[in-house]
């Protein structure tokens, strides 16, 4: 079988057409549209899918608009791109024919027009971004508003954070997006942010105000005054109201700054020009007068030690910036007169109720400190009587007058080691002392000391006293330094002359 006949060679290419600037110029301004344009027309589809493809990555990754835009890297490799393919297109351009149009220079003009999209794209794209941009801040604006809603349903304590973070919020949008929509807004939330935090004041809730009150007069560090203009000032005399509000229940407190006089101490230091201030001594004054009352009523210790706070709260609080020194000087010693006769009530109702352990050391006290109270005396007594009640309750029945002496001898003496009181109480109260008996000593029992006591002949350290008539309760305690004690009750009856005998038994204490 022969062999095919041989192909004849191929027909050469053919020439380059001559050189045309302006369809180059052409081509590449159809290339830069990013569409490949420019190779459609010189027939280059392989060419021209390319840009397409590109164009596409790069709108995938541009749309939807986001603030931040297309980043840095790949909007520049996106554009060498393009300048790429204008710079290829063109130089494919220079001689090769274009399909359409037949002229050159309606190519340029296409291309002027055709790039009109792209340049009208980065515009749109542009305004987009800022719109997204603004939709952002307003979202951020959105999250502060829900903050400040959400804390008001939490202690203020527990909510201050979230304030706190709100106010950063509405800070960084004053100062770092001063023309976005949502700075425009942010004087309107503070006014909303004001009331919010200080709603507790509107609600009368003075005590719970003062804490939030407080924090708002420090928001001018973080906003700035210019940004807060008359707010500024806005917390200054509700806070001065809070505090008077507060303060007054606790005039008179242990709990309630007995010691520095608390809230209202905090509003004569920090707004000693208010109305507020001036309405503190009146008040001081007045709480010391209701008390005064009180003295006189059923629970005088109560009241006095009510007393006793108001008169270190006024001294305690700081009058000087708001001229009330002195007349809070006065209040104080007016207090300090009231809680002397106070005191004494204190005692005589103690006494009364059976408390004669607290009469004792409240009488003691009263008589230590005033020295010249025309009570003095009695609170003496009453102390007495008081410490013998302590050992025999019946002794405190009756509480003790100022009477003093009677008709019945009673020789009281000392046969013990050691030096002695005797108190006694009955128709009149008193106390005599006796030094320690020379050579005396301790008996070795209620036996010995029932059948020796006084007997030995010694000179024993005595006192006689006068006494009426009626049953007398005598306590017998050592001053010698052994704490012992012993009472005695004894009937006093006319025409009879009485002595009484104080020993010690070893291990047994005193006795009569």
């Amino acid at each position: 079988m022969p062999p095919p006949p041989a192909q004849p060679p191929a027909a050469p290419p053919p020439p380059p057409g001559p050189a045309d600037p302006a369809r180059a110029v052409a081509v590449a301004l159809l290339n830069l549209t990013g569409l490949g344009l420019g190779y459609a027309l010189m027939r280059r589809r392989l060419a021209m899918a390319v840009c397409l493809i590109v164009t596409v990555v790069l709108l995938v990754i541009a749309l939807p608009a986001e603030p931040d835009g297309v980043s840095g890297g790949v909007l520049t490799a996106y554009l060498v791109f393009l300048a790429l393919a204008a710079g290829h297109g063109a130089v494919r351009g220079l001689r090769t024919p274009l399909a359409w149009p037949p002229r050159s220079p309606v190519a340029v003009l296409l291309g002027l027009v055709l790039l009109a999209a792209p340049v009208g794209g980065v515009v749109l794209y542009d305004g987009a971004r800022e719109e997204a941009t603004q939709q952002m801040l307003l979202d951020r604006l959105d999250q502060a508003d829900r903050l400040v809603r959400t804390a008001t349903s939490k202690p203020f304590t527990t909510a201050e954070p979230d304030y706190t973070k709100a106010l950063g919020v509405y800070r960084d949008l004053s100062r770092d997006h001063a023309d976005s929509r949502a700075a425009k807004r942010v004087p309107d939330r503070l006014n909303t942010y004001y009331k919010t935090v200080g709603a507790p004041y509107d609600e009368r809730k003075y005590c719970e105000a003062i804490a939030p009150l407080n924090y708002l007069r420090s928001v001018p560090d973080t906003m700035g005054e210019k940004e807060l203009g008359a707010l500024v000032g806005w917390p200054d005399d509700r806070l001065a109201t809070s505090l008077y509000e507060c303060g007054l229940p606790g005039l008179g407190s242990a709990t309630g700054g007995a010691e520095t006089g608390g809230h209202l101490y905090e509003l004569l230091t920090t707004f000693p020009h208010s109305a507020q201030a001036a309405r503190v001594e009146p008040a001081v004054s007045s709480a010391i007068d209701k008390v005064a009352k009180d003295l006189k009523g059923g629970e005088p210790c109560a009241a006095n030690e009510t007393m006793r706070n108001l008169a270190e709260q006024a001294k305690a609080l700081p009058g000087d910036a708001a001229g009330l020194s002195a007349a809070l000087d006065e209040d104080a010693g007016k207090a300090r007169k009231h809680v002397q006769s106070g005191t004494y009530a204190c005692g005589v109702d103690q006494y009364k109720d059976g408390k004669f352990d607290e009469a004792q050391d409240t009488m003691n006290d009263f008589t230590g400190t005033y020295k010249n109270d025309k009570n003095r005396a009695r609170a003496k007594k009453i102390a007495i009587a008081a410490e013998i009640a302590q050992d025999e309750p019946a002794a405190g029945k009756r509480l003790p007058t100022m009477a003093s002496g009677g008709g019945i001898t009673v020789t009281i003496s000392n046969d013990s080691p050691e030096a002695v009181e005797i108190l006694y109480t009955g128709p009149v109260t008193g106390s005599v002392k006796l030094k320690a008996c020379d050579g005396c000593k301790r008996y070795q029992s209620s036996v010995a000391a029932s059948a020796g006591a006084c007997q030995g002949g010694k000179n024993y350290p005595s006192k006689t006293i006068s006494l009426p008539a009626g049953t007398t309760y005598f306590l017998h305690k050592s001053t010698g330094g052994s704490a012992s004690t012993g009472t005695d009750t004894t009937k006093i009856e006319p025409g009879y002359t009485y002595t009484e005998c104080a020993y010690v038994v070893e291990g047994l204490g005193t006795g009569f």
